[in-house]
């Protein structure tokens, strides 16, 4: 059996996408980051055999807004009080040793074909990356059934080491890897104008893509545009 996890949290004011909260206000990067919820769960809702929602915080409130969200589709998962690579390393250890592939809830734009990717380099390979461009990692893929890698321990998360680090593991530990095209989070203000450039691609190209991101899209429509650009202001 193979598993799709997503890392999300409840989209709260003040507790989710801080940093482009500066510039945007709480309340709007909390409306922004429910779009990208909304967004990649539709997205993925048919990938794998078995799809889960790790959630934060671990609480009945949350559970509940995320079953609203899901419907059926995902299981949900509470995240335990941990920092993150011990979070993510009990997930892998609650779902493996099959195929499980975990990815973050920061890039809406995330193609549906990535996780696939991820799922048939498995059958052949123990690790599989997906390195974000910040220099961290928007997917990580694990095969278990050799042996299990520790690869989240003494890593400095959320920082642009991450991707150098975790390889750097991989070759202590002598594991097979592959890594997929890279691609972006949205953590800052200028990283908007990105992910508007890259919508409105969508909606100019011919044909349906797996990238196309309809309530994030909405979303930004609500924003004004932002002077960004390093040096100005």
């Amino acid at each position: 059996m193979t598993t799709l996890g997503m890392f999300v949290k409840a989209p709260e004011p003040g507790r989710v996408k801080t940093r482009l909260a500066a510039v945007i206000g709480d309340a709007n990067a909390a409306e922004l980051y429910r779009a990208f919820l909304t967004d990649l769960i539709e997205r993925f809702r048919q990938t794998g055999d078995r799809r889960v929602l790790a959630y934060s915080p671990a609480d009945d409130m949350t559970r509940e807004f995320f079953r609203q969200l899901a419907g059926g589709d995902y299981d949900l998962w509470p995240q335990p009080d941990a920092d993150l690579g011990t979070r993510m390393q009990t997930f892998f250890e609650t779902f493996g040793p099959e195929p499980v592939v975990l990815i973050g809830s920061d890039s809406p734009t995330l193609p549906d074909e990535s996780p696939a990717a991820a799922f048939e380099l498995l059958e052949r390979t123990d690790v599989v990356l997906g390195p974000a461009t910040d220099g961290g990692l928007y997917l990580i893929g694990l095969n278990q059934r050799r042996r299990t890698w520790p690869i989240f321990n003494r890593i400095d998360w959320s920082t642009s080491r991450v991707l150098q680090q975790v390889l750097q593991r991989l070759l202590q530990e002598h594991a097979l890897v592959e890594v997929l095209p890279p691609w972006y989070d949205i953590d800052e203000p200028a990283d908007l104008d990105v992910l508007r450039g890259h919508l409105l691609a969508f909606r100019l190209s011919q044909g349906e893509h797996s990238s196309d991101s309809p309530a994030t899209r909405a979303a930004l429509e609500l924003l004004p545009e932002l002077d960004v650009l390093a040096g100005e202001g």
